[in-house]
């Protein structure tokens, strides 16, 4: 007899529109120095950046950060540095770890999937420097992809020398990311923002805590070594906005979401390309950088990082010849370049291309201030290259302080957003992964099984056992029941077991009355159910949600348990079955998938027609 509740397996909780306990502070506590070193890492990231451009095309030993297109320079430099500079990556990732290759979302993405949040200690080295031989010898991309493969590096690595779990690591791993991220653009609410949208695969206290804390702290001593203006400052007093220019904002989105169709077709069609080379993928960073050096030749502010480039574009000053070098040369040697597995960033770039998008569109739709619709295609490529509309948005924001632009910012966002979810499967993020034989979903919803509680599912009507009935003669009863394919006792599979008051002593399974029946001259004689029955059997109680319910399944190994009430354990209400707990499932499928028409319009006066009866709008 059952006189006290079983103990519940850890993931049972108390019901409450979150889930936290003590555990998370130690590591909201360990994410606090991450935040701290991850700004460390992106200003001498940036600062080495700087260091090896003007080194290879100044021919000084400065780190400012410069652009290598900002002045005129031999064309054999602009042709030969990439190529250089795509060798060196490739006999680094050769040698050294061929994780240092690609834009450093995906590697992050992999590690915590498959790799339970673990990274390399090497990576955490080479990853940074192969950025900035790739970036410095002219690479079109951006800082921040390896600055969030770096600070994840070393967060994780923090969290691989205590004994943590692969969900605690994860958070860590994300937690260095994100301060990464948000120390590079001076953006704490979107680098959170794209680290729920898309690294750390859950919105829950656990893991957002910690995010935030490092987050936080690393734009703080991102203040004290790089200053807090906005990257992207713009002054506009005023935006004359009007039902026409959002309007316009939809076209915008729908146009910027084309072109980021384009551009993620663009990439991984050239990374088919480099598969089909016959030469080993050591090579084919330096032959990305050749692509690189020829376009370099077209449009040398193409480039680079670009910041200063982004600047002009968002402050209206560009150029024609600019805007249009920019869209069609940036957009080409990016997506061919990064193709071919050389180590670089995906944020600056878009923005560079969006930016240059944008200003085009500013010669054809009316004026609303200066650099307003370079700053509407940028969130429409951002949204949708990353399909990450919120990062989008207020990556957007955050970069240049154009509060006043929030609305046509998520208006275009959406729009892209729209477009590119609409005609591609995955993004430039997350196609790597799927060529990788896994499988990501980026959609959140409610857990159909949180909602439903075991009361709603569980069978009531549960064939039960007498603890004093006769083993032998019960088990030559259940035989014979056998006989019926659709029998009740064949479908239950566990039979409780209850005293003479009712009061469930244990349980025997349909295993245990075949065995019975079978080995019957093994059995002493008088045995009854209660002497073979499984004591103190581990139960439900009919509170806990399905979730609860599957998690504790999964965690003791049964697929059915009997209920109980919660203040009285050995008085029993039913059984609960796996197959029962897809009830939950199942109601989400009905209400995703079956229609129904719950208003009927009626006319006020019915309509007659001549010879023949009235009839009914129904």
């Amino acid at each position: 007899m059952l006189t006290t509740p079983p103990e519940l397996p850890s993931g049972v909780r108390r019901l409450g529109d979150f889930s936290l306990d003590r555990r998370a502070l130690p590591i909201i506590a360990a994410a606090v120095p991450i935040g701290a070193l991850s700004a460390v890492v992106a200003f001498c990231l940036l600062r080495l950046i700087g260091l090896i451009t003007n080194l290879v095309f100044y021919g000084r030993a400065l780190t400012t950060l410069v652009a290598p297109g900002a002045h005129r320079h031999s064309p054999l430099l602009i042709v030969l540095a990439p190529v250089a500079g795509g060798l060196l990556i490739g006999l680094m990732a050769r040698f050294g770890s061929e994780k240092i290759r690609g834009h450093g979302m995906p590697e992050a993405i992999e590690a915590i999937l498959i790799g339970g949040s673990r990274v390399q200690p090497r990576v955490a080295l080479l990853k940074p420097i192969s950025a900035a031989i790739s970036i410095g010898t002219g690479g079109p991309f951006g800082a921040e992809g390896p600055i969030i493969m770096t600070g994840g590096a070393f967060g994780s690595l923090l969290a691989q020398f205590f004994e943590l779990t692969a969900d605690q690591r994860k958070t860590l791993l994300v937690a260095g990311a994100a301060g990464g991220m948000a120390a590079t653009f001076n953006a704490p609410l979107a680098s959170i923002l794209l680290a729920v949208e898309l690294l750390l695969f859950e919105w829950r206290p656990r893991s957002y805590l910690p995010v935030a804390a490092s987050v936080a702290v690393a734009t703080i001593v991102r203040g004290s070594l790089l200053g807090t203006r906005p990257v992207f400052a713009v002054h506009v007093a005023h935006l004359t906005l009007h039902a026409g220019v959002y309007g316009l904002c939809v076209a915008a989105g729908l146009i910027g979401g084309g072109l980021a169709v384009i551009a993620t077709a663009l990439v991984y069609a050239s990374e088919d390309a480099f598969h089909r080379l016959p030469i080993h993928w050591m090579w084919w960073p330096a032959l990305g950088g050749l692509i690189v050096g020829l376009g370099g030749l077209v449009e040398p502010r193409a480039l680079g990082v670009g910041y200063d480039v982004i600047r002009q574009l968002l402050r209206g000053q560009a150029p024609l010849s600019l805007i249009l070098g920019i869209l069609i040369v940036k957009t080409l040697i990016w997506s061919l370049s990064l193709g071919s597995g050389t180590s670089g960033g995906v944020l600056a770039p878009v923005f560079m291309i969006g930016g240059a998008l944008g200003a085009l569109e500013a010669h054809l739709f009316p004026h609303v201030g200066p650099g307003f619709w370079a700053l509407v295609g940028l969130a429409a490529v951002v949204g949708g290259v990353m399909r990450s509309p919120f990062t989008g948005v207020v990556f957007s924001l955050e970069l240049t302080h154009e509060w006043g632009a929030l609305l046509p910012l998520v208006i275009s966002a959406s729009s892209a957003y729209g477009v590119s979810v609409l005609m591609l499967k995955r993004s430039v993020l997350t196609e790597k992964i799927a060529r990788r034989d896994l499988h990501l979903t980026r959609e959140y919803s409610i857990d159909p099984l949180e909602v439903l509680f075991v009361r709603d599912v569980m069978c009531t009507e549960v064939i039960c056992y007498r603890a004093d009935a006769d083993v032998v003669d019960a088990a030559a009863d259940f035989i014979a029941q056998e006989r019926a394919p659709r029998d009740e006792r064949h479908r239950q599979r566990l039979y409780p077991v209850l005293d003479g008051q009712d009061r469930l002593v244990g349980i025997v399974t349909r295993r245990d009355m075949l065995a019975a029946a079978l080995d019957r001259a093994q059995l002493p004689a008088g045995s009854t159910l209660g002497d073979v029955a499984v004591p103190d059997p581990v139960v439900a109680f009919p509170d806990i949600t399905l979730r609860e319910a599957a998690n504790f399944m999964a965690d003791r190994g049964f697929t059915r348990l009997p209920v109980v009430r919660r203040d009285a354990p050995d008085r029993l209400l039913g059984v609960v079955t796996l197959v029962d707990l897809l009830a939950g499932r199942l109601v989400d499928l009905q209400e995703e998938r079956d229609t129904a028409r719950v208003f009927r319009l009626r006319p006020l006066v019915p309509r007659r027609r001549t010879g023949e009866p009235p009839v009914a709008v129904r």
